[in-house]
């Protein structure tokens, strides 16, 4: 893949891609989630936070991507790049088939693409005030064709992203080649989790004054049986 770090280019061979699952910060609103999870039909994870091993393939800086039926949706989540010794803190959108989610909550995280952001901040710029950073998404309204406020919230929200990291092994990974981890994500503000054609996320740095930004389309393929 294509990235660019402060405007300068990095070509990245991803060799390992892992999705961080449940990984809230706040114990008791985690639990109840969990518990929300659970009443719908959808098995507690065996531990938390969890890690989903991805197709490293399924990483994509495109703006447009193909899923299979209609019960698919992104959210927006931190993205940790490890090139050998170097990290990069990025932009991603955990899509996940929500259909699958009864059956197999890795499975559904397992089917879809994972669009990503190709603009990367060298880890030691951020590292020291991560919490301040902000996450954001919207979504495109079908009828209206307004973008609608989906996800909005700090990464103080989510376990820190080094204490993910060592936990994931995603140095360790990087041995054997560059390892990227999706790092978890917020709650939706309102409607509860739900598919769009289109997906909008961003990652502001306010002190900086600056942001990571990506959307794209999803393409509906018919379910054939």
């Amino acid at each position: 893949m294509q990235f660019t770090v402060n405007g300068k280019p990095l070509e990245v061979a991803l060799r390992h891609l892992m999705i961080a699952g449940w990984t809230g910060r706040d114990r008791e609103a985690l639990e109840s989630h969990i518990a929300e999870m659970v009443a719908v039909g959808i098995a507690a994870p065996a531990t938390v936070p969890i890690y989903y091993p991805i197709a490293a393939a399924l990483l994509t800086g495109e703006e447009a991507i193909q899923v299979v039926g209609p019960q698919t949706s992104g959210v927006v989540e931190p993205m940790l790049l490890q090139v050998g010794r170097r990290r990069y803190l990025g932009l991603a959108s955990d899509h996940t088939d929500r259909a699958l989610a009864g059956r197999s909550i890795g499975l559904a995280k397992q089917v879809c693409a994972k669009p990503c952001a190709t603009a990367l901040w060298p880890w030691e710029e951020v590292a020291d005030r991560l919490d301040d950073l902000r996450l954001e998404s919207w979504i495109m309204d079908e009828a209206s064709g307004d973008w609608l406020p989906y996800q909005r919230g700090t990464l103080a929200a989510i376990r820190p992203l080094a204490e993910l990291a060592a936990d994931s092994g995603l140095m360790a990974r990087a041995d054997d080649g560059p390892a990227a981890l999706l790092c978890g994500t917020l709650g939706v503000l309102t409607g509860g989790v739900r598919a769009a054609s289109r997906f909008r996320m961003s990652l502001v740095d306010e002190m900086r004054g600056r942001a990571i930004r990506h959307q794209y389309e999803v393409e509906e393929l018919p379910e054939i049986r």
